[in-house]
């Protein structure tokens, strides 16, 4: 089995566990009385979305983007103070519709066919009319490595430089970046010229390898101000990271005021 197939069966395995346990959750009233309480306490809230691995509608329900805890607590208040931001957001899913409900417009770049219409299809339920969902797929053909190559285990061979540059015609600039899709650090290099002076960058997952040396260089490069919240993260059993950035470092000053420890 190669190296980068074992985790993706690990995953699969351990999305359908959950899934098994939900089902006799839900039968034994749990996770009825998980809900009653998610909204009250942080502690319920991350146990009912662990329930809620890879279920979108799941992840809507409990209006939660799929980042840390501490950074969503971070862009809410952000987006709070500017009534009429401007988001783009690189790969979309639950923090699409939650982003929707928080900004005046968002622009959400997707790669995969198939979940394409899975996230309009909940935007167009929950009548999330502010949104531009747009389908862009890897290049065909591929470009040979380079920074536009995906770091995906088993996608290494696709390329994205027309989904990192898809912001580039859109009109800015932006109050809030999200990078969480695929060819992230092409994606962060080129939008970064579009964020807005108090603008902030959302990159998820910002401890993995594939990702450290080149975010150092382009936090070096553009003199970004840089604060990692890690910690609790909905549907997931151990600690993750996200970054936020901006150009600004009184700017996430400011955050931790507002948003508290």
């Amino acid at each position: 089995m190669s190296s980068g197939l074992a985790p993706q069966l690990l995953k699969r395995l351990y999305v359908r566990l959950w899934r098994l346990a939900g089902g006799l959750a839900e039968g034994v009233g749990l996770l009825a009385w998980l809900d009653r309480r998610a909204g009250e306490r942080r502690a319920a809230h991350w146990l009912r979305s662990l329930f809620a691995i890879h279920d979108i509608e799941a992840m809507v329900g409990l209006d939660v983007p799929w980042w840390t805890y501490r950074a969503s607590d971070l862009v809410a208040a952000h987006l709070a103070a500017r009534p009429g931001a401007r988001v783009v957001e690189f790969g979309s899913g639950a923090s699409t519709c939650w982003l929707a409900r928080r900004a005046a417009r968002v622009v959400s770049i997707e790669h995969h066919p198939g979940w394409f219409p899975v996230v309009a299809g909940v935007l167009a339920r929950d009548g999330l009319d502010k949104v531009d969902l747009r389908l862009i797929e890897a290049d065909s053909p591929p470009l040979p490595g380079g920074p536009y190559a995906s770091g995906k285990p088993g996608q290494q061979r696709q390329s994205f430089r027309r989904y990192a540059h898809a912001a580039d015609d859109l009109p800015g600039p932006f109050d809030l970046i999200v990078i969480d899709g695929r060819a992230r650090l092409a994606c962060l290099g080129a939008v970064l010229p579009r964020l807005a002076a108090d603008g902030l960058v959302v990159f998820d997952n910002a401890r993995r390898a594939r990702y450290r040396a080149g975010l150092a260089e382009l936090i070096r490069s553009h003199r970004l101000a840089a604060l990692e919240t890690r910690g609790l993260t909905p549907s997931l059993p151990y600690p993750e990271a996200t970054l936020l950035l901006a150009r600004d470092p009184a700017r996430l000053e400011s955050l931790r005021a507002v948003a508290g420890p």
